[in-house]
């Protein structure tokens, strides 16, 4: 074995021990109520970072507008929010570059429990959702 072959070997197994880290970071956090600004929008600022959201779990009502904030706390991982819903109405899918901010703004029609992640994948590494990059949308009434 040459020694680019045990570079590569060794920093692959460096990489793979890390992803079996990563999701112990990535517990569900408390509930988040977002409240109504005086322009009656439900605003959100969620912290974009390696395999996280944060907050990961937040609640809005129904038919008030939502703007969701997304700041990327990486510089070189992109990243992307995705929150499908068809029975609720929902369908979004926005690319967050690293160190940008995206905005995301949509009315929740429908009360219930909502599970949004990000599906970004590098080769053959699983991807940001199956390492625990998810969280949950909760719309009251």
């Amino acid at each position: 074995m040459g020694a680019g072959q045990k570079w590569s070997l060794a920093l692959g197994l460096v990489l793979l021990g890390l992803l079996k880290v990563v999701p112990t970071f990535a517990a569900e956090s408390e509930s988040v109520i977002v409240p109504a600004s005086q322009d009656n929008v439900q605003r959100l600022e969620i912290i974009v970072d390696s395999y996280s959201f944060a907050p990961n779990r937040f609640v809005v009502k129904k038919d008030i507008p939502v703007e969701l904030i997304l700041k990327s706390a990486t510089w070189i991982v992109p990243h992307n929010f995705v929150l499908k819903s068809p029975e609720a109405g929902i369908r979004i899918e926005e690319e967050i570059g690293p160190g940008e901010t995206t905005i995301v703004r949509f009315t929740p029609t429908r009360v219930g429990e909502f599970r949004f992640s990000c599906t970004k994948k590098l080769l053959l590494f699983p991807s940001h959702e199956a390492l625990g990059m998810v969280g949950t949308l909760v719309v009251a009434q």
